[in-house]
């Protein structure tokens, strides 16, 4: 296993060296019994002669290559969410491109699983939009990606968080989004960790009264929702939404502090997943379902647990930064050629935070090529003059 000098927190550098890695599977894709998607993160175009932090370029076919490796591994597709920068560098009419290939791409693949996210992001949340603009707005992409043949993960909307006065605006708007839908949504609720233009959304800012508004739009259209992700970071208020929920909506965990436990769940119920870090630690993931699915809750979490450390650092605050984390990893595992990302948002997070990346990826065996990631780290560091 290489060795490899990494620099640490107190500006010095220690030798590190690898341990064995998590075998990729080979022949048909596992089964699972919770339902289990990766939201996916797009790969930006090196070559392109763009300026990163105003144009957005979108390399197309390592980006599908992306997806095709994630449904090899048994694991749907969250398409054009956050994780792909969505609002965040890649924007409404990226992200329909990026949409249409991929439904392109899944219908090669019969029974994989792909779910896109329908927004706002068009729409400028700015002062003096209405709640109308922003049912308009919503109505536009959802019959862009209906027209497709998509399923739809109904993301929160900035604009609506600017637009809306009382938690009755996100009734009305909810309601009248949910009565036109084709098939049952994935609600997605966002919270202002990974997004603080989100803050106070459902009409409060007190997460218990948010709780309350948006399990009454739940329990009132229960028939147009097949589930409802909420990203809060906190395992506790995902519980006790969880046990609250109608009968057939599922909850989607997207904690990625804790998963493993939510995934695993306890005496009355659990949840599936629609999780970002899915998307760094696929083979982990895969590997850990199909043991839950055989019944080794014990093989489950001796295969997840470890990535927790990893995840909760690729999380960290600034937690919207998480997407530097996941695309420096992909570039590690030779998932893609290059660490370059839309929006130049390669330099998020410091070498510093890189390189204990590397150390906890390691650690939960998620390191597909050792040696190859090693050099790729090499090469970083010697770039900025550290090797």
């Amino acid at each position: 296993m290489p060795t490899i000098a990494l620099p640490t927190a107190a500006r010095a550098f220690e030798p590190y060296t690898t341990g064995e890695p998590i075998a990729l599977p080979n022949g048909a894709p596992p089964a699972f019994n919770r339902v289990a998607y990766a939201a996916a993160h797009v790969v930006g175009d090196p070559l392109a002669d763009v300026d990163p932090w105003l144009d957005v370029a979108v390399d197309w076919d390592q980006t599908i290559a992306f997806r095709q490796y994630l449904w090899d591994l048994g694991l749907g597709v969250a398409e054009a969410m956050d994780t792909a920068q969505r609002g965040m560098g890649l924007d409404w009419n990226g992200a329909k491109e990026l949409i249409r290939r991929a439904l392109e791409a899944a219908k090669a693949r019969p029974g994989v699983d792909i779910a896109c996210g329908v927004g706002t992001d068009h729409l400028v949340p700015a002062t003096g939009v209405s709640t109308e603009q922003v049912i308009r707005a919503y109505e536009e992409q959802i019959e862009a990606i209906e027209a497709m043949g998509g399923r739809i993960v109904l993301m929160a909307s900035r604009a609506l968080a600017k637009a809306a006065r009382s938690p009755d605006d996100y009734v009305h708007v909810y309601g009248r989004i949910l009565r036109q839908v084709r098939e049952p949504v994935i609600i997605h609720w966002l919270g202002e960790v990974f997004d603080p233009a989100l803050e106070g959304y459902w009409g409060a800012r007190d997460h218990v009264a948010a709780t309350d508004t948006c399990l009454g739009i739940i329990e009132e259209h229960a028939a147009k929702v097949d589930g409802i992700k909420i990203s809060l970071l906190s395992k506790e208020k995902e519980i006790a939404m969880r046990r609250r929920l109608p009968d057939g909506v599922r909850m989607y965990t997207g904690d990625d502090f804790n998963y493993a436990e939510l995934i695993a769940g306890d005496e009355d119920g659990y949840s599936d997943a629609l999780l970002g870090i899915f998307d760094g630690i696929a083979p982990a993931a895969s590997a850990s379902l199909a043991r839950l699915a055989a019944g080794d809750l014990q093989g489950f979490h001796g295969i997840l647990e470890p990535t927790v450390p990893l995840s909760r650092h690729i999380f960290k605050a600034p937690t919207r930064f998480y997407k530097t984390g996941l695309v420096f990893l992909a570039w590690l595992n030779g998932l893609q050629d290059h660490f370059v990302m839309v929006g130049g948002q390669e330099s998020a997070r410091s070498l510093i935070h890189l390189a204990e990346l590397f150390r906890l990826a390691d650690k939960a065996r998620v390191l597909h090529d050792p040696d190859l990631a090693a050099a790729r780290m090499k090469g970083l560091l010697a770039v900025h003059g550290l090797a």
